[in-house]
């Protein structure tokens, strides 16, 4: 297969060097060559997919005008829905259920920009999980290591593109659900400000996840974002249209100077030993190769957590039908259903205090932001852990290194800020270490420009190594 990035693999099409249908065999062939490993993927359609690619080379050749993403093949996280493909949101309930019959918001956009859907990526069921693996769908793997775990719960998107089976896949992160399988698998990986890409329609995303998409660089990143944002009138929550081009930013804008705080564990986290020494390393690399201003910071956000917690169980229902629930309980993942179970105890006074206790956290984070631009801290606490999960846990059942080991994400979707994983560099065993730059409020321009910045001082290899 050739080694087509984003950019270059619509570039090639739009040249006329290569066509949609080679562009999707070439990705069909390569699913077929990883999938008994990784089990990256819940559905594939090729008839679907050489269908497309047909219609977009016959319109190549009539001379009709081309999408930013045409001929580029993709994927879809199977949380949420592609038109004519099932979405199971990796659970009993929803696994042997029809296609659905219309695209979220996003995945529109990205299929009107002519990209080509070729299947469904894995998640964990509802997405509740760091790792990928439930009854319904199976285990996912790491194409850096079999053995352990892509992350959760954008995990067979980020499987999938590592192992450089296509350019891209949707994502969603709801506390770091786009970031840590980022991290995992060696991938840049950017959650925007929540609004900039509408999630109207967008199942079981509770009030702090947004969508986005993994791929190899920065430059195909900030091109998805540009297709991907703007308004729609469906989604009261989604931001108005912005005059930024990221695709053009993540070359031009001015960084200098900006003012950067760094945390290795915002003053509460476990953070292995390893992965903090690699990752204050790229740190200071960063801020040399970017010429910003590197300021000591002084951070507790100990009790965070406990918001999140409590934010998720309020909300994170809310898109599932209610026929399903309390009747079908036992069809559920048995690490999921105490979540349902607590989620059905919220009172009123009880989601209260979780608003308050949210906004309490907001002020205090943007007190922060008032001496920095930027924070920079490890993206996960650990490495990649087993594939088969659980999370981590200590002897009391608790768990280990702040949360799931992506307890430092999780700060970016409960105060609403853009952040970045950008791949660091390695452990001992090979297992790749991810950077985290959050930016503030609406600034995913400064995020894309700094992991372009470091992209090009520190290289990341693209891909996973060769699995066959």
């Amino acid at each position: 297969m050739a080694d087509w990035s984003v950019v270059d693999a619509a570039r090639a099409f739009a040249e006329g060097r290569v066509s949609a249908l080679e562009l999707v065999d070439d990705t069909l062939t390569e699913i077929a060559a990883v999938e008994p490993v990784l089990h990256a993927f819940s559905f594939v359609d090729p008839d679907g997919a050489r269908l497309a690619a047909d219609r977009l080379d016959h319109s190549r050749a009539r001379g009709e005008a081309l999408g930013p993403l045409a001929g580029v093949p993709f994927a879809v996280k199977d949380l949420e829905d592609c038109a004519g493909m099932p979405t199971t949101r990796g659970s009993r309930w929803f696994v042997g259920e029809p296609p659905v019959d219309r695209d979220d918001i996003h995945v529109g956009r990205l299929r009107r920009a002519g990209a080509i859907a070729v299947g469904k990526t894995t998640a964990p069921e509802f997405g509740a999980w760091a790792y990928t693996a439930s009854p319904a769908l199976g285990v996912t793997r790491n194409p850096w290591n079999p053995r352990c775990t892509p992350g959760g719960s954008s995990g067979g998107t980020a499987a999938a593109v590592s192992a450089g089976t296509l350019p891209f896949g949707t994502a969603s992160d709801g506390g770091g659900s786009i970031r840590t399988p980022a991290t995992f698998c060696g991938l840049p990986g950017l959650k925007p400000t929540y609004g900039r890409i509408p999630t109207f329609g967008v199942t079981h995303l509770a009030q702090n996840a947004v969508v986005g998409a993994l791929a190899t660089t920065i430059a195909d990143t900030a091109l998805l974002l540009d297709v991907m944002a703007g308004p729609d009138r469906r989604d009261r929550t989604a931001l108005p249209p912005t005059d930024v081009r990221y695709a053009v930013a993540t070359d031009q804008l001015d960084v200098a100077g900006l003012r950067v705080g760094w945390s290795v564990d915002l003053g509460f986290a476990l953070v292995d030993d390893e992965v903090a020494t690699i990752v204050e390393a790229a740190m200071r690399e960063l801020v040399a190769a970017a010429d910003l201003d590197l300021r000591p910071v002084t951070i507790d956000f100990d009790d965070y957590i406990a918001t999140y917690s409590r934010m998720e169980s309020a909300d994170m229902w809310v898109d599932i039908p209610q026929d399903r629930f309390p009747d079908r309980l036992d069809e559920l993942d048995p690490l999921v259903r105490p979540g349902w179970e607590r989620a059905a105890t919220v009172t009123v006074p009880k989601l209260a205090a979780v608003h308050r206790a949210r906004r309490e956290l907001v002020a205090q984070v943007a007190a922060l932001f008032d001496d920095i631009d930027v924070l920079v801290t490890p993206a996960t606490s650990i490495p990649a852990f087993a594939a088969e999960g659980p999370m981590p846990t200590d002897v009391a059942g608790q768990p280990t290194h702040g949360g799931m080991g992506v307890v430092l994400a999780m700060l970016a979707n409960l105060a609403n800020l853009p952040a970045i994983s950008l791949p660091a560099g390695r452990t001992r065993s090979g297992l790749p270490v991810g950077l985290m730059v959050t930016a503030d409020r609406y600034r995913e321009d400064v995020c894309l420009r700094l992991g372009r910045i470091f992209e090009q001082a520190c290289p990341w290899p693209r891909h996973a190594p060769r699995l066959r």
